[in-house]
Formats: C-alpha cells, structure tokens, sequence
C-alpha cells in the first residue's frame, strides 16, 4: 500500500507540492491526472524515491521510500524521458537492469521482438514510440510490485496501446500489482484504471473510484419556450451554459430529480447526456479555476 501524508516539495523558490495526501491501495490501475505544470511527474519522483520530501511522507508498505533500496526493489518508475547511453541498445539494457531487478529476459525479448524493435540497434536514433516500447517490454518483464509510469501512452501506436493495457491488467490479476499511470489520455485511463487523483493547487483536489465519480454528476441539455436565465433556477450549477433558449448543464440531481425542479418552466426537451472521465476532470478542473500552468 502507498501512503503520502503532508507532503509538500518546492525547487528554489517555487512550491510544486503542498500538504499532499493520498492513499493508494494494492492491487489497483490508479489513474494520476492534473493540467500541465500541477505536479504530477514530480509526485512519481517522490514516490519512486528519486527525490527527498521537503516535509511529510511516503510510505510504501508501511516503509520510507527515499534511500530505502529494499523498498525500490519493488518499485518500476518509467518516466517520461527515460535515460540511456548513446550506445544502448534493447539487449544492453538487460545487462544494465539485471543489476537491480530479477526480471524474465526470455519475457522482455517475447515483447521486443512483438513490437518488431531491432535488438543490436543503438537506441539514440529509435523513434519516442520505440524507445517506450523498450522500456514498456522491461517493465512488463520485471513485473514489479510498484509500477509508475509517467505518460504512459505517449508515442504508441493504436497497437501498441491495445497490447501494452492488455498486458497491465494481466499483470494486476496475475501478480497484485500496484500501478500509477499519469497521462494526458484521459480516454486511455478510463479504460483501465479504476481509481484516481485529481492533482490541483499542488494537493490532491478529488480522488476515489472514477465509475463513482463519474455517476455522481449528470448532464443535461434543455429546451424552453422562452428565454430562461440563470438566476431563475432554485439549483447548484457545477456548470451552466446558455444559448438563447437552449441550456446545458452539470448538476448532482438525477434526471427525476432535476426534472421536477425544472417543471415549472415548462421545458420542451430535456435530454441526458453521457459524461466520461475526461469531461469529469475539464469540470472538475474549470469548478476551480485552475486553469493556467507550466509544464510538470
């Protein structure tokens, strides 16, 4: 289990992380999502026990991460930019891995060789796509307790992607294993994960199941006969939009509930309308204002 209490990280002057909280079970696809610049890559940094906390903690199975090599053992941390010399290549990797992880070389070639990747091949002149694909068949070979991947879809093709999830779910069924995704994919991570953590204003803003999560705001578009505005409504908006006579909106009600606090207005149409994960953080994200960002 991860735990992260009060964590906060700051580089010179520029607090990226503060009072940070959050808990991640065993056994769970998290999904890490946050605008540019909210701190994602730097919580993976902190969790993998590349950089030290300011202040606060993380604790992995019950353990302090950070120059704790019992508890990096069992971590696999992708980012995005992963180092390698000039002349590597996918077969000196594994001389270079097998000196931390006890991983299934016979595995790590089955996926080269499935993603049609040269294996003598200096790495320095693979496309952003190949080089992932490397480091995807090593994580997928170590098969680490802790898995972090850092824009975990980025540069892969629709096959690519379609073989790399495939192989995480078998990899949580089949071994427990934990694993954090940040990505810009939001589509990506609906489909796999089944929780997550909304990274905004430097702390965990909303977490927990995204199907919940999901259920718990419902959309609607409405028509009226005439123009209606805002302020005629008895309801809590989380988002309101207007076009003449036609609103669209986000609110907790459930259709039978919305339907009655609206009947008095006489609407013409009211049609429900399907929210999915990345409309539940572009809400999420816009209910707070936090909206502007630099790079993570």
């Amino acid at each position: 289990m991860i735990k992260i209490s009060n964590l906060s990280k700051s580089f010179s002057d520029k607090k990226v992380l503060d009072n940070l909280n959050l808990e991640i079970e065993d056994g769970k696809i998290f999904g890490l999502v946050g605008i540019n610049g909210a701190g994602k890559s730097t919580l993976l940094r902190l969790i993998s026990g590349i950089y030290k906390a300011d202040s606060g903690s993380v604790l992995i199975d019950d353990q302090e991460v950070y120059e704790n090599e019992e508890v990096k053992s069992k971590i696999f941390f992708l980012p995005d930019e992963p180092y390698y010399s000039v002349n590597t290549t996918p077969l000196s990797l594994i001389e270079l891995y097998q000196t931390f992880y006890d991983f299934n070389k016979e595995e790590y070639l089955k996926y080269l060789n499935h993603f049609n990747l040269p294996l003598k091949k200096s790495m320095h002149n693979f496309s952003k796509g190949m080089k992932r694909q490397v480091f995807i068949s090593l994580a997928l070979a170590i098969k680490p307790k802790y898995l972090l991947l850092d824009e975990a879809f980025d540069g892969l093709d629709p096959l690519a992607r379609l073989t790399f999830k495939r192989a995480i779910i078998d990899m949580v069924s089949n071994n427990d294993t934990t694993i954090i995704i940040s990505s810009h994919s939001l589509r990506e991570l609906e489909d796999i994960c089944d929780s997550y953590g909304l990274i905004d204003n430097k702390a965990i803003s909303s977490s927990g199941d995204i199907s919940s999560a999901i259920e718990s705001l419902h959309k609607y578009q409405v028509a009226f006969e005439h123009v209606v505005v805002k302020e005629d409504f008895d309801i809590e908006f989380i988002s309101y939009q207007q076009d003449r006579r036609i609103i669209k909106v986000v609110v907790k009600e459930d259709l039978e509930e919305f339907t009655e606090k609206i009947q008095k207005f006489n609407p013409l149409l009211i049609d429900e309308i399907k929210i999915d994960f990345e409309e539940l953080f572009i809400i999420q994200v816009e209910s707070r204002g936090y909206l502007n960002a630099k790079n993570d």
